[in-house]
Parts: structure tokens; sequence; C-alpha cells
């Protein structure tokens, strides 16, 4: 299995609109965030994207990726679904509709903001097409086979709402969590490679801050963890440092196996 990061950076994304610092504008390229995503490549073969961030076809080309088989949704926020209309590259080439995973309030909102993925009474206009989706609800907890991998959704609190992290075989993929109760903790321990949402060294209503980050993950124990969801407080190098081993930041492009 191979894990692609898409996007790393916080909603704002980094550089960050209008904003000077240092960060902002490093030279380093690690320091370049666009937002939240990520693709698994299964060791069948199949391509599984976690959410549809608003740069997803730059995101997709700069990785290569040309082919989808299934999106997991972690929630609504625009950061992690306003992408979406980019799949119909994808969904063009398909025979049938993409599947589309996620708890259902997630499901629900998306097809009420982009009712014309969903509903196949609204049709295209001859000689235009566009993205074709099948929403299919997760229950929290239960195995599900998608493609070739079992995924179980973990639901974690992430302010007022609730987000899917997912437990896809060996990894382990948190992002927007604001804290991770012992449910979560156990249903994601054993995992080989972890992903956890980090945002600032302080703590914030509604995002680990990196300290709770790092103790999320040594209660979970994976071989390896790398933070995302990064924010320009944040030079990649500065906090690969101080970081304990079996933990670093990930960055927009890294690939690794799991």
């Amino acid at each position: 299995m191979k894990l692609t990061f898409l996007g790393t950076g916080t909603s704002f994304g980094v550089p960050q609109l209008g904003c000077g610092c240092e960060v902002c504008r490093s030279t380093d390229p690690r320091d370049k965030r666009t937002r939240v995503g990520a693709v698994v490549e299964t060791d069948g073969g199949a391509v599984i994207l976690i959410d549809t961030p608003p740069e997803l076809r730059l995101q997709l080309l700069a990785t290569r990726i040309t082919r989808v088989d299934a999106v997991l949704f972690t929630h609504l926020h625009a950061d992690h679904t306003h992408g979406i209309d980019d799949l119909r590259a994808i969904t063009a080439r398909r025979d049938t509709h993409l599947p589309m995973y996620g708890s259902a309030d997630t499901l629900d909102g998306l097809a009420q903001k982009f009712d014309y993925i969903f509903d196949d009474r609204i049709r295209p206009a001859p000689g235009t097409s566009k993205p074709q989706g099948r929403a299919i609800v997760l229950a929290p907890g239960l195995p599900t086979r998608i493609a070739d991998v079992e995924v179980i959704a973990v639901p974690v609190p992430h302010g007022p709402v609730t987000v899917f992290g997912y437990r896809i075989g060996p990894l382990a993929y948190v992002t927007d969590a604001q804290s991770m109760p012992d449910s979560a903790i156990g249903a994601l321990r054993g995992a080989r490679v972890l992903v956890i949402n980090a945002l600032f060294h302080t703590p914030h209503p509604s995002h680990l801050s990196v300290s709770e980050a790092v103790d999320a993950a040594q209660r979970i124990g994976a071989e390896m963890t790398y933070l995302t969801h990064l924010t320009h407080e944040n030079f990649h190098a500065a906090l690969e440092a101080e970081l304990p081993a079996g933990i670093a930041p990930a960055y927009d492009g890294l690939s690794i196996p799991v």
C-alpha cells in the first residue's frame, strides 16, 4: 500500500493570502502547503481518494494520479470538499458512478451543495458533462470492504461537528480532530502508519495542537506518524527537528509505503 499526501495545509493554505511572515515567504518547497487531501493506492491497485480539497486538480496533476476508484470524505467543511467538481475528469472516463463514502450528515450536505453530482435527474446539456457520484453512508466502527481493502470509519470531535477518521488496513488517517477519545485510540491502535492533524503549538477549540497530536500518536503507537493540517506558524525544518523519533511533519507530494 502507498500513501500520497496531496495537501498538508490548514484551511488558509500556506502561504496564507496577504501574509508576509517568514514561513509564507519561505523558499523551502515543503513550506508550500495546499489544503488537506490524500490518496491511498492499495496492494491490489485500487486508488482511494481522501477528501476533495479546493486544489484537487492541481494536486492530482502534481502527483500524476489519473484514476480514482472511490472517495472517502472526512467531513463537510469547504477545505475538504470544494474541489469535488474536479472529479468530472475522472468520472467522464468511467462506465459507472464514482462511489463516495462518508457519514450520513456529510453526504447529505454534499447532496445539497452539489446536487447535480448525485441526482441523475439533473442532466448536463448536450456536449457537456458533469461529475457522477454515488453516495454510500458508512456506519462508524463497522468494517466495510472498499475496493480491495477493509475500511473502518472512526468518529472524532472537531469543535461542534463529528469528523470521520479512517482505518484503512495498516493505515490510520485522522484530520481535523480536536481531541482523541479512548474509543478512537483503540480503533487506531496497531496501525503501522498514522496521519494526524496538528494545528498550532497552542490549544485550539477545534484542532489538536502539536503536543496533543504527539501525545495521541504515542498512545496509538504506530511505527511512524506524520503530522498534517499544518499552519504558517510551522517551518517544516524546525518542526521536524523538534519532534520525537518516529514522528515527522508531512508535506505536499510526499509518498510513503505503508
